[in-house]
């Protein structure tokens, strides 16, 4: 691996500044918008991602206060449409309850607490509890008690289902269980300007897939925050991302990460650069770009590595040595190569850029053919040429606290991560992929279901992902050794990145705030005596800069 250590606060190679000023179209001035976050380290006490009682606050301080995405208005369009929001053991009932409103109800009957809805569902006229019959009208006030002559004390007046604050933006709805917090507007701030191209409007839910992984929800979302992993994680990426070049901004409540496509990682520096596999396969064989080594596919589990002297050796896809003269290989690549695959991916030739030698400008190039391709397919219905090239191709994603990731532009996918009910192990990662809906409205496609993944399912069991579901091979290797790790510390404290993990810092600038001095945030203890889960006042602004 090359050192990047330069004297300054950046790697060695090209910045984003000099990117902007040789794109071929014009960049926007939101993409240009720089948001800084105090520079340094930000340390964080291990006990956050696994202690049963900083679960148990972060339901107090944060899901119980904060907005949060719950559904798309799509997935509930007609009146008594409803979709049931679980967030760790609290769980809310979304339900459209005019043609024009809609309103969030806690999901339990006020008699003996049963859910009033398990799942999903259309057209319901009322809300009855299965148990014993208690009934409200959709717009949450008492319909009736079965029996009320046994209910002397209960006024049906005072009885109407409690409400959580709703919102909505660009066709999605929002939550918050805190009836006293400021409108999700002031939540989100100006984050609609960094979607101006292609606002969620014209998009629509192609994919939805729901897994269950077994690590803390913010062991798991971070991983998704900074592209500083790339170079030990994704070898694939390297001769085709500028990982460590990346540019990181905070704004209010979300911050933004930006990866440049078509430029080589700085981690390669003046490593030696290795001529293209002519019978390359971009999921059977690839030559690692760090030392040369060409990993090839000999069936399901099973890797070939042929080092530069031409000695052959066999790892299984975790990477463990099986047999020949190399005991060590990258378990990353291991993974991608003898890992699981979807039918027909052994025979995908490589998908990085291959362009022809007349091209200098490579960025310019391939933006034009994902221009042509949108022109194709929408028309005019938007207008390509007012968009940069770093928008047409450059990953760039965003993290709203506290658990949502939106890609931006016409990059399709979208995160949401979850604690998997009151387990702090465990916690639901949903990935959704949100392309441009046709231009007639009357072509364009209901929003996907879920499709489930367990513990132990591979993602490719979810094909739908496409080539996504290899690079999730490659990061569920690490995240629950992360978890597990995380106890197994002995300093028990985890140091971030003064900026290639600035939104991982800017999130935890939120987090501690939101969950007060309550929580020790040097030790991660948590003093219940310190301040009162019930009666805390947390600053409702819209931004907590």
């Amino acid at each position: 691996m090359t050192e990047t250590l330069t004297g300054t606060d950046r790697s060695a190679g090209i910045s984003y500044d000099e990117l902007f000023d040789n794109d071929t179209h014009p960049v926007s001035e939101a993409l240009r918008r720089v948001g800084e976050h105090p520079p340094g380290n930000t340390r964080v006490p291990a006990r956050v991602y696994y202690a049963q009682d900083v679960h148990d606050l972060e339901v107090e301080r944060l899901w119980s206060r904060v907005w949060q995405l719950a559904c798309l208005e799509e997935e509930i369009p007609e009146v008594g449409d409803y979709h049931v929001y679980d967030i760790a053991h609290l769980s809310f009932l979304v339900i459209r309850t005019a043609p024009d409103q809609i309103k969030a109800y806690r999901n339990a009957c006020l008699h003996r607490g049963r859910k009033l809805r398990e799942t999903h569902g259309h057209g319901a006229a009322n809300l009855r509890c299965a148990f014993h019959g208690w009934c409200w009208e959709l717009d949450g006030s008492m319909k009736e008690i079965p029996c009320q002559w046994d209910f002397p004390d209960v006024d049906m007046a005072d009885y109407g289902l409690p409400e959580a604050l709703v919102g909505t933006w660009q066709g999605f709805v929002f939550i918050n269980p805190d009836r006293n917090a400021a409108p999700l507007g002031d939540y989100l701030g100006d984050l609609a300007d960094h979607f101006e191209f292609v606002p969620f409007e014209r998009r629509y839910k192609a994919v939805h897939v729901q897994k269950l992984m077994p690590m803390n929800w913010k062991t798991c979302q971070e991983a998704f925050m900074e592209s500083y992993h790339v170079v030990a994680t994704h070898p694939t990426l390297m001769e085709n991302l500028g990982d460590a070049n990346s540019r990181y901004d905070a704004f209010g409540n979300y911050s933004r990460a930006m990866s440049a496509h078509a430029v080589a990682s700085p981690h390669l520096g003046d490593a030696p650069r290795y001529e293209r596999l002519a019978d390359g396969k971009q999921f059977a064989r690839w030559r690692h770009p760090m030392n040369g080594h060409i990993y090839e596919r000999v069936g399901e589990s099973r890797v070939s590595v042929t080092d530069t002297d031409g000695n052959v050796s066999i790892f299984d896809d975790d990477g463990n040595h099986i047999d020949g003269p190399q005991t060590q290989a990258d378990p990353h690549l291991c993974k991608w190569i003898g890992g699981p695959l979807l039918a027909g991916m052994e025979d995908v030739p490589l998908m990085t850029p291959d362009p022809p030698p007349e091209v200098t400008n490579v960025r310019g190039w391939i933006a034009d053919q994902k221009r042509a391709q949108v022109r194709e397919e929408m028309g005019d219905a938007v207008d390509v040429d007012a968009i940069s090239d770093a928008e047409m191709i450059d990953a760039i994603f965003y993290s709203v606290f506290p658990n949502w990731s939106p890609w931006g532009c016409f990059n399709p996918i979208m995160y949401r991560f979850r604690p998997n009910g009151d387990n702090p192990h465990e916690c639901i990662f949903e990935v959704m992929l949100f392309p441009l809906a046709p231009p007639d409205p009357d072509d364009r496609p209901p929003p996907a279901t879920v499709h489930h993944l367990g513990l132990d399912d591979d993602w490719t069991l979810a094909p739908q992902l496409g080539p996504l579901a290899k690079i999730f091979q490659q990061d569920s290797l690490n995240l629950p050794l992360v978890q597990k790790g995380l106890r197994a510390q002995e300093q028990q404290e985890v140091i971030f990145a003064s900026y290639q993990e600035t939104k991982i810092r800017h999130f935890y600038h939120h987090y501690f705030e939101w969950l007060g001095p309550a929580l020790d945030r040097s030790n991660g203890a948590v003093d219940a005596a310190s301040e009162t889960a019930v009666g805390v006042t947390t600053p409702r602004n819209g931004s907590r800069d």
